[in-house]
């Protein structure tokens, strides 16, 4: 059983085990020596705007130098970023340091391969193999043959052409967003990839300060974006979450639209225009109903995958499809990226709603969703769920409840010690009742 990779990479509280100076260390000593056997010793690193990231990044490089590697630091910038440029640019990983979502004091480290995918479980068990075991030798590298450190001051311009050039570099004249970037990495890419396309764009969260990060604003926290859509009478909001792989809108009367409704509006435009792979989009076990509803109507075929986009996106590749995400906000057109793009998703929506000059309300009408509650409550200890006797008791009798006309999902947070509770149903008072009766057995089992 793997002991430092959650769902999406290494992720905790910042100086607090396994997010230390130490285990970075470690960690880029055990990356050099899992990818020792490539042509290229080159590693892409970059961060979030987290005042911690400056500690695990010193660790991380003066592991993987003292291991022979050339290390490449691209600062603050978007994690689809990294893995864009760890592709174009020949490396051979790169390395992200955040913790996407997460208050500002926790961190984290994902890590990207040659082809900028999110690395699988087999090669993240052999780095945690090499961390948690013996020290890491790094004597048999001669001076002569100790890596280099050094920036690349042109990262964030790299990347806002690529993104530009996902939809052929085509005008958002006339549209006005509020843009909220959630004091994190994309806080200055993101402003200037919309106004360069020729969109007005007022902008909320982006004066970061180390530690402001997703602090009541962005993605998990739409209410100020919502609001000022409304107070400038804006066509759309766009929120990004902290690392700016995720992405939530909202309409011109702040009506949240989230990834559901996203990928279903794009699935239509896509098998309309003809360009759905397989006729086929991959979303997860969390994703509403409705869009399930939608799809069967349309005559497009759903694939469920885990939670957890690296787990949409093995879907993806095995079953061809190019269209696929989260309910959170990581959407993924595999046509132009190999990971969650909040910026490009956005691009990519603002134009549809430009060709076929339809508000986002009106493209996400698309889809009715069920009422639906996701709760998260704070755990001691992530006892299995087999052996919570009071809350298997309650979900059992909630799904009797329910039978086919609604479901409950229970599932621990694989980046935070939180237990997720998705109560669904065609009846809105009931997912009320039920999510109560289950948050009480929680509480008496986990509290």
């Amino acid at each position: 059983m793997k002991k430092l990779f959650g769902t999406d990479g290494i992720r905790g509280t910042a100086n607090q085990y396994p997010i230390t100076s130490e285990i970075a260390l470690k960690l880029g000593k055990a990356i050099a020596s899992v990818f020792s056997g490539s042509s290229s010793k080159k590693v892409i690193l970059g961060c979030d705007t987290r005042f911690s990231a400056y500690m695990l990044e010193s660790a991380l490089t003066s592991g993987l130098v003292s291991m022979g590697m050339d290390v490449v630091s691209i600062g603050a910038i978007p994690t689809p970023a990294v893995a864009h440029l760890t592709k174009s640019m020949r490396a051979i990983c790169g390395i992200m340091i955040t913790a996407s979502h997460n208050p500002a004091e926790d961190n984290g480290i994902k890590i990207f391969n040659s082809e900028g995918f999110k690395l699988d479980d087999e090669l993240e068990a052999k780095i945690e193999d090499l961390i948690l075991g013996e020290d890491i030798s790094s004597e048999h590298i001669n001076v002569n043959l100790l890596g280099k450190n050094k920036k690349l001051n042109d990262a964030p311009g790299r990347y806002i052409e690529f993104a530009k050039n996902s939809i052929n570099h085509q005008s958002l004249d006339g549209l006005k967003i509020v843009l909220d970037c959630a004091n994190g990495s994309g806080y200055q890419i993101a402003p200037e990839v919309f106004r360069e396309l020729g969109a007005e764009v007022i902008t909320i969260a982006t004066t970061p300060d180390g530690f402001n990060i997703n602090d009541k604003c962005g993605a998990t926290s739409t209410e100020a974006m919502a609001k000022m859509v409304q107070e400038h009478n804006a066509d759309v909001g766009i929120a990004l979450d902290g690392d700016a792989d995720r992405v939530i809108f909202c309409d011109s009367e702040g009506n949240i639209v989230n990834g559901d409704k996203i990928i279903a509006l794009v699935a239509l435009d896509y098998k309309e225009l003809n360009k759905l792979s397989n006729n086929t989009v991959v979303v997860t076990s969390m994703t509403n109903l409705g869009l399930h509803k939608a799809m069967s109507k349309a005559g497009i075929n759903v694939i469920v995958s885990d939670v957890g986009d690296r787990y949409v996106i093995e879907q993806m590749k095995k079953n061809k499809c190019n269209i696929g995400g989260e309910q959170s906000g990581h959407i993924i057109f595999m046509d132009y990226v190999t990971t969650g793009d909040g910026i490009i998703t956005a691009l990519h929506i603002l134009v549809t709603m430009l060709r076929k000059n339809k508000s986002i309300a009106e493209l996400a009408s698309c889809m009715e969703e069920f009422p639906q509650l996701l709760t998260n409550m704070p755990v001691k200890e992530k006892i299995p769920l087999e052996n919570c006797e009071k809350l298997k008791k309650s979900i059992k009798e909630s799904e009797e409840i329910l039978g086919d006309n609604g479901r409950v999902i229970i599932r621990y947070s694989g980046t935070e010690k939180k237990i997720r509770i998705l109560v669904e149903s065609i009846d809105a008072n009931l997912v009320d009742e039920i999510t109560e009766k289950i948050s009480n057995s929680v509480k008496e089992d986990l509290g």
